[in-house]
Parts: C-alpha cells; sequence; structure tokens
C-alpha cells in the first residue's frame, strides 16, 4: 500500500448555467512521505481548487484520489470527514485559531473532536509545541500572540493527529519576511523529520528553496516547474 498522496487524472468540472466550465484538466501528482511541494500560479489557475480535492473537501469530477494507499473517491460524506480529520493537517492563509482557546487548548480541540482526550494526548501536544518554541505560550490566548506564533500553534495543531498529508494554503500570506522563513522553514523540518506528504499552495516565490519540487498550475493544468530545488542550507535552520 503506498503511503502519501497519489492524485491520478483529476479534472473538476462546474456548471455556469448552460455553460461547463473546467476547473482542472487531468492533473495528476504523486506526493511520497518527508516530501515538501510547492504549487505556484495565477489566480483563478484552479490552485485552491486542486488544494480542495487533495483535502477531501471537494469531490473530483474524474480520476482519483488516494491518502495513505485509500482511494477517497467514492467515499461516503462522513467517510471524508473521518479521512479529513485523521489524515490530513490543514494550514491556512491565516492561522485560523479559536480566539476563547489558549494555544495548548488549539490542540487538544482536535483529539476532542474524534473522541476523548487522553493523558497521553496531552503530553503530545505540549511536546509538538515545545518542539515548535511554544512552551512558553501554552497558556497564552491567540490576541496574546505574534503573526509567527499563531502560525507555529497552527502547524502543531495540523501535526496534531499525526496525518500522513499536509496541505499548506498561503501560509505566510500574513507575514513579514523573517516570520516567512521561520513558519516555512518550521514545516519542511517537520515535514522531513515526521515524514509526512506536504503540498503547499503559494505566491511567495521566496519560499521555494524550501521545496523538493515546484509544480505550476495554469489553466488547470499542472506542470512541474523546478524538481531538486537546493534548500538544504535554510532547512538547517528550521529546527530553531
Amino acid at each position: 500500500m503506498s503511503r502519501g498522496l497519489q492524485i491520478s487524472g483529476v479534472s473538476k468540472h462546474f456548471s455556469e448555467g448552460s455553460n461547463r466550465v473546467s476547473a482542472l484538466e487531468q492533473v495528476s501528482i504523486t506526493v511520497e512521505p518527508g516530501e515538501f511541494v510547492a504549487v505556484v500560479g495565477p489566480s483563478g489557475s484552479g490552485k485552491s481548487t486542486f488544494l480542495s480535492i487533495a483535502g477531501a473537501l471537494l469531490r473530483a469530477s474524474e480520476g482519483e484520489v488516494r491518502i495513505n494507499g485509500q482511494d477517497i473517491s467514492k467515499l461516503s460524506a462522513r467517510e471524508l470527514s473521518n479521512v479529513r480529520l485523521q489524515e490530513i493537517g490543514f494550514i491556512m492563509q491565516s492561522s485560523n485559531l479559536v480566539p476563547y482557546l489558549n494555544v495548548l487548548d488549539q490542540l487538544l480541540v482536535v483529539k476532542r473532536m474524534s473522541g476523548k482526550v487522553r493523558a497521553e494526548d496531552k503530553a503530545f501536544a505540549i511536546k509538538l509545541l515545545e518542539g515548535l518554541g511554544l512552551g512558553a505560550k501554552l497558556k497564552g490566548f491567540p490576541e496574546e500572540l505574534s503573526g509567527g506564533e499563531k502560525q507555529r500553534t497552527a502547524i502543531a495543531r495540523a501535526l496534531m493527529n499525526n496525518p500522513n498529508v499536509i496541505l499548506a494554503d498561503e501560509p505566510t500570506a500574513s507575514l513579514d519576511t523573517k516570520r516567512a522563513h521561520e513558519v516555512v522553514s518550521l514545516i519542511a523540518h517537520e515535514v522531513k523529520s515526521r515524514q509526512k506528504a506536504a503540498v503547499m499552495v503559494t505566491h511567495d516565490e521566496r519560499m521555494l528553496a524550501y521545496c523538493d519540487k515546484v509544480y505550476r498550475m495554469e489553466d488547470g493544468k499542472l506542470s512541474l516547474a523546478l524538481s531538486d530545488a537546493v534548500h538544504a542550507p535554510m532547512t538547517a535552520k528550521a529546527g530553531h
């Protein structure tokens, strides 16, 4: 059974009145565990549709999506919800933290969604946060955090259920250059050390050096733009 993310021949069509609009056309990509890839392209090129299908938020019109070896294309809505919770970690443009939860509880709420929070879950959450430099912020609330700290909390939350796939949607959009490098280097470090398959959609070309491969999306079609990006000097700093 193949782990990671495999998308094969995926197309997505929408109806606009009597017209059929193609958002994706025969998109195929494989992201292995421990691989960090970027998808770039102009607005309206299909990047958001691609990420929504990869994240089990939207069904493909045709083609196959496999996460950790499981074909999710024909799963029920309830089954897809479980896939999103257990197999996929999302990192969004804004951190999307819950205003009334402290940093530790931002992670524990993920466990509450799938059942009871155990002592080992709390210990894992604390270890995650400490590893991302947030050990002193466990009781802090979002309004007390910097932009970089909010995104690091979001990274930890994405890893809380130990998912196989990490999907990041413009994770540096609201950050200055220093914080942007800090956040993406941390994502790259966690992807490598935890052997996750990760895709980052971004407009920020400064971040591409952290990625193993760069794909370009244009008019709903995906192509390999650059492979084996040299990112070792940067990720050497990723462990803080």
